[in-house]
């Protein structure tokens, strides 16, 4: 094989791998005067995209009165904020109704994700 070949073989694997991440995202379903989504803005909000979590799931915020977004297929209806949505290729995955505290935050978060079986490293 050329070297061309191998190079263009490199950067096509490159860009799965960019694709695949960024087909996983958290959505944070939230609305105006909730003191937990407030809470969370500032105990997790500021570090959540330094994490291993953060990067592995990119945070997205919807409003929850707002129309829901044609890209994402929930599996049932939000009543709650904050309600943190898992979502891997458009689908939810799991979900976590409510906001716990940070201690209970990061290990129920975790959980999602390791049940959806999406690496973290340096968690």
């Amino acid at each position: 094989m050329s070297l061309r070949t191998y190079f263009f073989a490199g950067l096509l694997a490159i860009g799965s791998a960019v694709v695949a991440a960024a087909e996983t995202q958290l959505v944070m379903v939230e609305e105006k005067g909730c003191i937990w989504c407030a809470r969370w803005n500032e105990e997790i909000a500021p570090i959540y995209p330094k994490t291993s979590e953060g990067k592995a799931a990119p945070l997205r915020r919807i409003d929850i009165h707002a129309p829901r977004p044609d890209d994402v297929d929930f599996a049932r209806s939000l009543h709650f904020t904050p309600t943190f949505v898992l979502v891997v290729d458009g689908q939810e995955v799991s979900r976590l109704e409510g906001y716990p505290g940070e201690d209970f935050f990061w290990g129920l978060l975790e959980k999602m994700l390791a049940d959806a079986a999406i690496e973290t490293t340096g968690s």
